[in-house]
């Protein structure tokens, strides 16, 4: 049985990468710069559509980490199912998981919303001003803390990764089945 999974892995491993850096670009960069352009009616035209631009690449991030995730849930269900601590990380992570992709999807739909809103003065692609409309403004809000939610989500799901891939190393399977048979032999 092959026991490598570089394709699966990789796939996880940059999607979650890209998905994140995105994320942090985005929220720093791009929103950030937006507070530079001059006229404040196109701060978040700008911002809306830079967004826009990076959306097929964010939604081919996620496609592939939830590709390579559910090739190395494939591969990995054996030690899923029987090693302490692997069931709980993977059910964590897949909750993050779905809320990560929940996050990014609104954030999504509330970009197509101030992008329709065409010309509308603001300090920068997620801050109002005392002129920017109240939908806009509550729009702009909700974009300002989303920001920040994402790659926070998607922070933790690396983290999760990494130590699942701890879990990988011998000492802590050989520990994590005992621990869990001892366990089931308990009940």
């Amino acid at each position: 049985m092959n026991e490598e999974h570089t394709l699966v892995r990789t796939l996880h491993d940059v999607g979650a990468a890209v998905w994140l850096g995105g994320s942090l670009m985005g929220a720093v960069g791009l929103n950030g710069a937006s507070k530079d352009v001059t006229d404040p009616d196109d701060r978040t035209r700008t911002a809306a559509r830079g967004w826009a631009r990076w959306a097929p690449v964010s939604a081919a991030a996620i496609g592939a980490h939830l590709l390579g995730g559910l090739g190395l849930l494939i591969a990995n269900r054996g030690r899923v199912l029987s090693q302490s601590g692997v069931t709980a990380n993977t059910a964590v992570k897949t909750a993050l998981t779905l809320a990560a992709i929940g996050t990014t999807a609104y954030s999504g739909v509330l970009g197509v919303r101030l992008a329709r809103a065409g010309k509308v003065p603001a300090e920068g692609g997620t801050v109002p001003s005392d002129a920017t409309p109240h939908d806009v403004a509550v729009t702009l809000q909700q974009l300002r803390a989303l920001q920040w939610v994402t790659p926070a989500l998607t922070t933790a799901i690396v983290a999760l990764g990494a130590q699942q891939g701890e879990q990988q190393r011998p000492s802590r399977m050989l520990a994590g089945v005992g621990a869990k048979l001892v366990h089931a032999a308990g009940r």
